[in-house]
């Protein structure tokens, strides 16, 4: 699925999305998914399929709220796994030819009516190991304070992030929650495990404060 993919006549298919590739006499191959359609000419380089950050339809945020919540113990520090939604990318060389969607879309505000962003929205279980799902975020949450914390959701910074994969699973970078008022979240841009490969260089995102 993700990575490098032969300019061939082939099938790749993505949770509820379908790549058709279909070689032409010309030494081309035409590139189809849904009503998207783009004729590629054969050079050295392949085909390139990618996870990317969810940003849908443009959103900088990505709003994780977990079921159950978590109450984290004074002075402790909790290591799992999120499910989380990706978009797919599609290079030729260094040309993005095609990006969407997989899986069920949505959205919510995070913040106050007149003052709030629209975040990509997504519920999941907090997992001791690494859950059966396409989408994963590594997360580390540190409550370096005197009191219990409850967490209830987590609002990550995801435009531009690195992602990193293996040929089955996407992985946002390790992502650090610190439960000290205002809550803070770390896209450290580091890779939740080493064997995986990167998108492209991986740097960490700037430090958010989730105020709301």
């Amino acid at each position: 699925m993700f990575g490098e993919h032969e300019l061939r006549t082939k099938f790749i298919k993505i949770l509820n999305k379908k790549i058709h590739l279909l070689e032409r006499a010309d030494d081309s191959v035409l590139y189809t998914r849904d009503d998207v359609r783009v004729l590629i000419k054969k050079g050295d380089g392949a085909l390139k399929v990618l996870p990317a950050p969810a940003e849908g339809y443009g959103v900088k945020f990505l709003m994780i709220r977990f079921s159950p919540r978590i109450a984290v113990p004074p002075r402790k520090r909790l290591t799992g796994y999120l499910s989380a939604p990706v978009d797919i990318e599609v290079k030729s060389g260094n040309a993005t030819i095609d990006r969407f969607v997989v899986g069920r879309e949505k959205y919510a505000l995070y913040g106050e009516n007149n003052i709030g962003v629209i975040a990509r929205y997504h519920v999941s279980e907090f997992h001791d190991k690494i859950p059966d799902e396409l989408g994963i975020m590594k997360l580390v949450i540190n409550n370096p304070t005197d009191e219990w914390k409850l967490v209830e959701r987590i609002t990550v910074p995801i435009r531009n992030s690195v992602m990193f994969y293996s040929s089955e699973k996407a992985y946002y970078p390790l992502v650090i929650l610190t439960t000290k008022e205002p809550y803070e979240v770390n896209n450290t841009g580091n890779p939740p495990d080493g064997t995986l490969k990167a998108t492209h260089k991986a740097e960490p995102l700037p430090n958010f404060k989730m105020r709301w």
